[in-house]
């Protein structure tokens, strides 16, 4: 008890002092962007699995095209309007949000699973159609950063 009583009087002095290093703030940082892209991902596979059924990975394209989307329109916002935003948002934005919110992995599993069930022909057109439009996205997601006043 004298130990968690030592504790809870030491704790609000040294967790500032802990959270004023960056090897400290930074893995926070993406951690909590993280846990917010991977809930979104994981609600919206559930939404469209439930509107268009679970026959074609649907939510890996959506995931994939809104992600590549929201990287080429923040990247563009930050590094060319030199929006001033701190390190660590950047690193909730674009590393944990977006690095666990887009599903490249998945993509590829996805693909192979079309190719194993659903033959080549849907494969390819999977693999090609969403690199093609996560590139477009990309590239739209550019242009409409800077097309902000």
């Amino acid at each position: 008890m004298t130990a968690l009583l030592n504790l809870a009087t030491v704790a609000p002095h040294f967790i500032p002092e802990v959270l004023q290093n960056s090897t400290v703030r930074n893995p926070i940082a993406v951690s909590l962007g993280a846990i917010a892209g991977a809930l979104s991902r994981y609600y919206l596979s559930i939404l469209l699995a439930q509107k268009f059924g679970t026959g074609f990975p649907y939510a890996t394209v959506a995931v994939n095209l809104t992600g590549s989307f929201a990287m080429g329109f923040f990247t563009a916002l930050v590094l060319e309007r030199a929006l001033i935003l701190s390190p660590e948002l950047r690193l909730i934005v674009a590393v944990g949000f977006l690095g666990s919110y887009t599903t490249f992995s998945t993509f590829e599993l996805d693909t192979f699973n079309l190719l194993r069930d659903s033959g080549i022909n849907t494969a390819v057109l999977y693999w090609l159609g969403s690199s093609a439009l996560g590139s477009l996205s990309l590239f739209v997601g550019i242009i409409t950063a800077r097309l902000l006043p």
